[in-house]
């Protein structure tokens, strides 16, 4: 299916200006990322600690930013997590200087001293299936007869409901909540209010990195894209021409780059997924490159000894409907990752929505200036002194068949 037919578009006409614009945005944001430092580095890279908690009520992030302030974690982060109305809150802590099990601990101990400070017994929205079942097993309230494995087996299935009624609301709110749990009487119910209390908030996620790992992360998530950029640059010297190699690197270049100063102007997490996400983009960007040439091939072989920039000018006005159909096709599909995939994927969804569309556009005026910049300096068609331009014998030899 054909978007639309027959264009006569003279892309190559502004090149000079829009490279121009490209380098321009592209400076803007190096200077973001490098001398700004708005990349908002994850701890996959920088180390520290990670917590998800997920409150009763509607936490105050300043209040809490205060309190873990006071604590000592004067570089804590502390932002809203998830939806409006979930009460969930992400707090990075950076590396404690000396250690390596990370401050989840020691945050935790200053959030119960504040908020968990009149609650009495082990936390039920913070103990696992293993220490209910004990609880239950040593208070035995339903009378259960038989051995231990006997009486621990019956509360064992008791205590992995009561954990599964709380992963569907995620929060005990309050004893009402328990009570509903399936299986659990009312004496074992008894027996919980005897020996375990409910905070005021849960904790959905614990993630620590050291800061060795961490730079180690950073190191082989640079070499990862790098490596990548040369691959595809020896894939297509080797398929096609150095020329085109040359375009297609750039124009990769080009949207790794304005991608991720846009990224980090958006202020979202650099973590090993966003690595993930910069990875695909490169491979998409090469894709529609290594398509738009492969039409520039079959047009050079049909009139040769033609002059590229015209052989440029038609292959890219007949691979337009094709180019524009595959983009956007992937751009709704991003749109719909960034708009209903939550916060965690958001990122990534941001990288590949608004990468593609960088691509689509490098695909037309990146790479294909870039390969007629090096087929002019340093192919058949360099200019002479007078400017006109000479072509080699064996270009010539070809344009006289």
């Amino acid at each position: 299916m054909d978007l639309i037919r027959n264009t006569n578009i003279d892309f190559m006409k502004y090149r000079k200006f829009w490279v121009g614009v490209s380098f321009v945005v592209m400076a803007l944001g190096a200077v973001s990322v490098f001398f700004l430092n708005r990349l908002n580095m994850g701890i996959d890279f920088t180390g520290g600690t990670e917590l998800t908690l997920k409150f009763g009520h509607a936490p105050n992030a300043q209040e809490l930013r205060d309190l873990l302030s006071t604590a000592g974690f004067k570089e804590t982060q502390i932002q809203r997590f998830g939806k409006a109305g979930e009460n969930e809150i992400l707090v990075r802590t950076p590396v404690v200087e000396g250690t390596e099990e990370g401050a989840g601990g020691q945050v935790l101990a200053a959030l119960d001293q504040r908020y968990n400070a009149d609650r009495k017994g082990a936390d039920l929205n913070r103990i696992g299936s293993a220490t209910v079942a004990e609880i239950l097993a040593r208070a035995n309230p339903d009378g259960v007869t038989g051995d231990d494995a006997a009486v621990f087996a019956h509360y064992e299935a008791i205590a992995d409901s009561v954990l599964a009624q709380r992963r569907g609301r995620a929060i005990f709110s309050g004893w009402d909540d328990v009570a509903q749990t399936p299986g659990l009487t009312a004496r074992a119910l008894e027996a919980l209010k005897a020996s375990t209390s409910i905070g005021t908030y849960a904790v959905l996620g614990t993630e620590n990195v050291g800061p060795q790992v961490g730079a180690e992360l950073r190191k082989r998530g640079l070499l990862a894209v790098v490596g990548a950029l040369i691959g595809m640059l020896l894939y297509i010297w080797i398929r096609f021409e150095l020329r085109f190699g040359i375009g297609a690197t750039m124009a990769s270049l080009h949207d790794v780059l304005i991608t991720l100063g846009l990224y980090s102007l958006m202020g979202y997490e650099f973590n090993l997924t966003t690595i993930a996400a910069f990875l695909t983009l490169v491979g998409y960007s090469v894709n529609d490159t290594v398509v738009t040439f492969d039409r520039v091939r079959e047009n050079m072989n049909k009139h040769r000894g033609g002059s590229l920039l015209k052989v440029l000018n038609d292959s890219l006005n007949q691979m337009l409907s094709r180019t524009l159909l595959t983009g956007g096709t992937t751009i709704l599909a991003s749109l719909m990752l960034f708009l209903f995939g939550g916060d965690v994927i958001k990122g990534f969804a941001f990288i590949m929505g608004v990468g593609i569309i960088v691509g689509t556009y490098s695909s037309i005026y990146i790479a294909s200036p870039f390969a007629l910049l090096w087929e002019r300096w340093f192919g058949s068609e360099r200019p002479t002194s007078h400017g006109k331009v000479r072509r080699t014998a064996r270009a010539a030899a070809s344009g006289s068949r």
